[in-house]
């Protein structure tokens, strides 16, 4: 399990400080010109990059769950401090990942275009929720670790 929680860890810095540099980079940028020309340039290889570091935390985290024989557990009426942590550290990345496919999914469509009103709400409060969720995700990965 060592190469896969460092992996893991890895993943998270890069998604969780990708996420940070975002949010910096959206409050730091408070003119309409600035904006439309930094996002264009950059958030395509942002969303590639952090799709890559998702795509390594769900499946380092699903093998970490299935090699550590949790995952009849998650789905059981046990519970303890560990698993109902980790159930909700789940649940929290479910949302995390309808928010990024949302997200994802407006910003490829209007790569080269000018979002709608609506598009625009959607796009910055996925962002915005992928941002502070992120923040839970990390306390419940912090509680996890504290309790093993």
């Amino acid at each position: 399990m060592g190469w896969v929680l460092h992996l893991h860890l890895v993943a998270a810095i890069a998604w969780i400080g990708g996420a940070f540099f975002m949010f910096v980079l959206g409050v730091s940028l408070r003119k309409k010109e600035d904006q439309e020309a930094v996002y264009p340039r950059i958030g395509p290889i942002y969303g590639y990059f952090e799709t890559g570091a998702l795509a390594i935390l769900l499946y380092t985290g699903y093998t970490m769950i299935s090699d550590n024989g949790l995952l009849k557990i998650l789905f059981s009426d046990i519970g303890n401090e560990v698993i109902d942590a980790l159930r909700i550290k789940l649940q929290l990345v479910a949302v995390i990942f309808i928010l990024t496919v949302i997200h994802m999914t407006i910003s490829l469509l209007t790569i080269d275009k000018r979002k709608t009103p609506r598009q625009r709400l959607f796009s910055k409060a996925s962002s915005m929720g992928i941002f502070l969720l992120n923040l839970v995700v990390l306390h419940y990965a912090m509680v996890l670790r504290d309790t093993l």
